[in-house]
């Protein structure tokens, strides 16, 4: 691995939110500090992809139980399809599961995060997302947020996502969203769209959306993986197709990254909702939500410290 320097507030000078090292280019490095985010094509091979498809496929299944991992369907679709990928939306937490886990270590994933997290990297927050088609009774249109509001960790620039794409996303079957530059904008206050009924559990958006800001709509090829920033305000589109759109991310942050407390913090509202859920999940009373985030914790290269 690349060494890189890392401290607890961004760098000082030019680049705030990359490091040194040898990987990205000066270009490539001005880009993520002006937008927030940054797309590296053919990054993950079509066998690995081809590997975590079939993982998943299993999963839907339920031939394997990842201790751990939340796995979100549409429950109006079951009596149609049955056990199947038809059905499932997200694999959520499969930190437990090998081989989804692969990706979370994969060298040439692990080579850029290192450019924004620096050399101890934890991997903090896994999803396998199958965006089902959409329909006149389900949405799964994900509203423009930011990641941050999820995370009680900081500091924001030293988080970064890596997303890839398991098949060719575009406009018409829901691809990522973003707003470029939005990385700049502090945290704002998240909550459930007013959808009558078709919000998902935990999409939550901006309840304060500017609708002028410029989007960018990241077409990507299979393989191609968007690294960025947890304050980027980003969504994802309607599934117009009568496919699926499969895409594997996880969120990575320095291991010198620390937690906070969120109380009475305009996050307050969603640790309440998470601790509520795996505590009824789970049957127990005494977990926090620092608690939750140890557990899907998984150092990935370097040393521990506070994470």
């Amino acid at each position: 691995p690349t060494s890189a320097q890392v401290s607890a507030d961004p760098q000082p000078g030019r680049f705030r939110y990359t490091l040194d090292n040898d990987v990205l280019t000066t270009e490539q490095r001005q880009f993520y500090e002006d937008n927030g985010y940054l797309l590296i094509k053919k990054l993950v091979s079509d066998e690995d992809i081809e590997r975590f498809r079939k993982e998943f496929v299993r999963i839907c299944k339920k031939e394997v139980n990842p201790p751990g991992a939340m796995i979100m369907k549409d429950e109006s679709l079951r009596s149609q399809y049955g056990q199947s990928e038809k059905v499932v939306n997200k694999v959520q937490d499969f930190q437990e599961d090998k081989e989804l886990f692969r990706y979370c270590t994969l060298p040439e994933v692990l080579r850029y995060v290192e450019c924004f997290t620096g050399p101890n990297i934890m991997a903090m927050h896994t999803m396998l997302i199958n965006k089902l088609p959409d329909s006149d009774k389900q949405t799964f249109l994900h509203p423009m947020h930011q990641d941050l509001h999820y995370f009680p960790f900081r500091p924001a620039a030293r988080i970064v996502c890596a997303w890839t794409a398991m098949e060719r996303a575009d406009q018409d079957n829901g691809c990522l969203v973003v707003q470029p530059g939005t990385h700049e904008e502090p945290l704002k206050p998240h909550g459930y769209p007013e959808w009558e009924g078709k919000a998902n559990k935990l999409f939550h958006g901006l309840l304060d959306e500017d609708e002028k800001s410029p989007r960018v709509h990241l077409v990507m090829e299979k393989g191609d993986t968007v690294f960025f920033h947890p304050l980027l305000i980003h969504g994802s589109g309607i599934n117009k197709t009568s496919g699926f759109r499969k895409s594997i991310s996880c969120h990575f942050a320095s291991s010198e990254c620390y937690y906070i407390d969120v109380k009475n913090t305009i996050q307050e509202g969603l640790e309440k909702e998470i601790v509520e859920m795996v505590r009824k999940k789970y049957d127990t009373t005494s977990v926090e939500l620092r608690d939750i985030w140890n557990f899907r914790a998984r150092l990935v290269q370097g040393e521990r410290i506070n994470l």
